[in-house]
């Protein structure tokens, strides 16, 4: 099954601002898809690279990478900003955070807590606050509180597909 390129993904804009509570369910429940998915893999394939590619615990260090992204954006919607603080789009982070060597254990954890820690923030939003909006610097589109969860959300599931695809090719998928 051909999967999109999350640089070539575009976003709608949600006009609805009463779906964020089912954003935020979605967003809240990423860190237990997460452990459910690699909770019974062997140690070693969570491992296993494909050259070019992330491992399967490079994925799961990537999304807590990026958290304090997520977070900072809507700290820059609350303090007003025009536009987004910019993303590392060649996400130095994680490729120099060496995950390999990290108890995934631990990888899960720190996502599980920073991720709790965003969807607090989010559910602390006044509406006044849910109706700002700060220009997003990649897709020079304009994003609402929602928009950005809903960005979140994608980006979240993106990297599970990838983690799925690993396991699909070494035959790991019930």
């Amino acid at each position: 099954m051909k999967r999109t390129e999350w640089f070539q993904r575009v976003f709608p804009v949600i006009a609805d601002n009463g779906l964020l509570p089912a954003i935020i369910e979605r967003l809240s429940g990423t860190p237990a898809r997460v452990e459910e998915i690699t909770g019974n893999l062997d140690a070693e394939l969570l491992t296993v690279k494909e050259p070019g590619k992330w491992s399967i615990k490079e994925e799961i260090g990537h999304l807590g990478d990026l958290e304090p992204l997520w977070s900072g954006r809507i700290d820059d919607m609350v303090d007003g900003a025009a536009t987004f603080r910019v993303a590392d789009l060649t996400n130095q982070i994680t490729h120099q955070a060496d995950h390999n060597a990290t108890k995934t254990i631990i990888l899960l954890q720190r996502f599980r807590e920073q991720r709790d820690a965003f969807v607090r923030k989010l559910l602390m939003l006044s509406d006044e606050q849910l109706e700002r909006t700060a220009l997003h610097p990649r897709l020079k589109t304009p994003m609402r509180v929602i928009d950005l969860a809903y960005f979140v959300a994608e980006h979240d599931d993106h990297h599970l597909s990838k983690v799925r695809e690993i396991m699909d090719k070494h035959q790991l998928r019930p």
